[in-house]
């Protein structure tokens, strides 16, 4: 393991998780894909090895709507492994229809960001030993319309798609800007991107099928996975950034993200939110 990088990619099992994954192995990382899923996981293992000539890719499972499955894949990971050098949170999803988590959170807040929130703080202290080392945090363009719910953070009383998944995403922006600004000094940058239009399964409902032919029909309209992962890839490598955190990445460039995102008191309570949600306060 010595003199390579070690990549935890959650969602690496398909989309732009899997084309990140793949390409980041062909640079000879050593590339640890999450996935919920064991049989899909495996399936995308194989090819991941198979495309990129790179054996040293491993499948880790992890339901990142259920929070003591987020702490078993931490455990297992600091196991076998005694570094991390990239963390890329870059597993997400969009439902129709209100869904919980299994700890009883709004699915899209639950796993988009909590669930990324309590892996990013169960993994610091590894990623602190490994520095450098870098977090990416997958956005989305959609944060520019959302707002942080406080009154109602889990949308029990108003729900709808693109509240739900806008909340989700700005909650991502503010996150890596607050966990910037603590991590400052400690080598670890942390950086936000949106990837752009992309044609992934991430908006098809896998227990109802909701969004399959609205998303075959706008495929020739999108990037494909690579095309999307292209940012993620290089806030991963680019030795441009190595030193750039806090920012927010469009098409390989740091721009400016909504205004709500920039209000540092949002930010603080929304961490403080979190951290209990996730039950970190006792620990941290």
């Amino acid at each position: 393991m010595e003199g390579k990088k070690v990549v935890l990619i959650t969602g690496g099992n398909a989309g732009m998780g899997k084309a990140a994954a793949s390409e980041l192995a062909k640079l000879g990382n050593i590339v640890v894909i999450i996935s919920r899923n064991k049989e899909r996981g495996e399936k995308a293992l194989e090819e991941i090895k198979r495309v990129s000539g790179n054996d040293e890719v491993d499948l880790m499972l992890c339901d990142l709507a259920d929070l003591p499955s987020i702490r078993r894949l931490v455990s297992e990971f600091k196991k076998k492994y005694n570094r991390l050098d990239i963390l890329i949170n870059n597993a997400g999803v969009i439902v129709p229809k209100r869904r919980q988590t299994k700890d009883g959170f709004e699915l899209q807040f639950g796993v988009n960001h909590l669930g990324h929130f309590l892996l990013t703080h169960l993994l610091l202290d590894t990623l602190i030993k490994s520095a450098p080392a870098r977090i990416i945090n997958v956005s989305s363009g959609a944060h520019k319309i959302g707002k942080i719910h406080f009154e109602d953070i889990h949308l029990k009383k108003h729900y709808n798609l693109i509240k739900a998944y806008a909340q989700s995403k700005l909650a991502n922006v503010l996150f890596t800007y607050e966990l910037a600004d603590r991590l400052q000094g400690k080598g670890v940058t942390v950086n936000a991107l949106h990837p752009g239009a992309v044609a992934t399964k991430m908006g098809v409902d896998r227990e109802t099928g909701f969004g399959t032919f609205i998303t075959s029909r706008l495929k020739p309209f999108f990037q494909t996975p690579l095309e999307g992962a292209q940012t993620a890839i290089y806030l991963a490598v680019s030795k441009e950034v190595e030193d750039v955190t806090g920012k927010y990445f469009y098409d390989k460039k740091a721009i400016m993200s909504s205004r709500l995102s920039y209000d540092k008191a949002i930010a603080k309570r929304l961490w403080e939110v979190s951290i209990n949600l996730v039950h970190l306060a006792k620990e941290n």
